[in-house]
C-alpha cells in the first residue's frame, strides 16, 4: 500500500481518535454513578464496570493519538511504523470497543445486518449510556472496516519474517 494511502487513512484516524476521545472525556466529565440513580447494588457494580471500560477506552485512545500525531510529523513518512500502529489502533480501541476484555458489554454480529447498533448490554443501563455508545459506534464500525486490512495484512509480513 502506498505511502500516501497509509498516510491519509493515519489522518483519518487520528481525527476519528480525537473526536472519540472528546466525546467520552465529556461523558465521563459531566456523568457520575450517583447521578444515574441506580436502585441496586447490582447495577451500581455493573455501571462501574462499563465508567471503567470507557475510561481505559480513552487513555488507549489518547496514548494511540499521540502516535499518530508523532509518525505524522515524521519526515521522511514511515509507512511501516504507520502500518504498525494503525495495527495497533485497530486491537486496543477499535476491539475493544466491540469487544471490551472485561466483558462489560458485547457486539451482537446479527445487528450489523439489520442496521441497528450491535453494542448490547448484559444488564439494563442508563439511557445516557446507551445513547453515548449509540453515537460512537457508527464511527467505530467505519474505522474498523477501514482497518482490517492491517489486521491481516501485518500478521502476514510478520509471519514472513519469521
Amino acid at each position: 500500500m502506498g505511502n500516501t494511502l497509509v498516510k491519509t487513512q493515519l489522518n483519518d484516524v487520528k481525527d476519528f481518535l480525537a473526536k472519540a476521545i472528546s466525546t467520552l472525556e465529556d461523558f465521563l466529565n459531566e456523568t457520575t454513578i450517583a447521578q444515574l440513580n441506580l436502585t441496586t447494588d447490582e447495577e451500581r457494580l455493573y455501571n462501574k464496570l462499563i465508567f471503567s471500560n470507557l475510561r481505559k477506552l480513552v487513555v488507549y485512545s489518547e496514548e494511540s493519538l499521540e502516535t499518530c500525531a508523532v509518525i505524522l510529523q515524521n519526515d521522511p513518512f514511515q509507512k511501516a511504523a504507520a502500518e504498525k500502529t494503525l495495527y495497533k489502533i485497530y486491537h486496543q480501541c477499535i476491539e475493544e470497543f466491540f469487544s471490551p476484555k472485561n466483558d462489560a458489554w458485547f457486539e451482537d454480529s446479527r445487528s450489523a445486518y439489520t442496521g441497528r447498533n450491535s453494542i448490547k448490554f448484559y444488564r439494563s443501563v442508563s439511557e445516557n449510556v446507551v445513547q453515548l455508545i449509540k453515537s460512537l459506534e457508527s464511527d467505530f464500525q467505519r474505522i474498523r472496516e477501514e482497518l482490517e486490512y492491517y489486521e491481516t495484512d501485518y500478521r502476514t509480513k510478520m509471519i514472513q519474517s519469521k
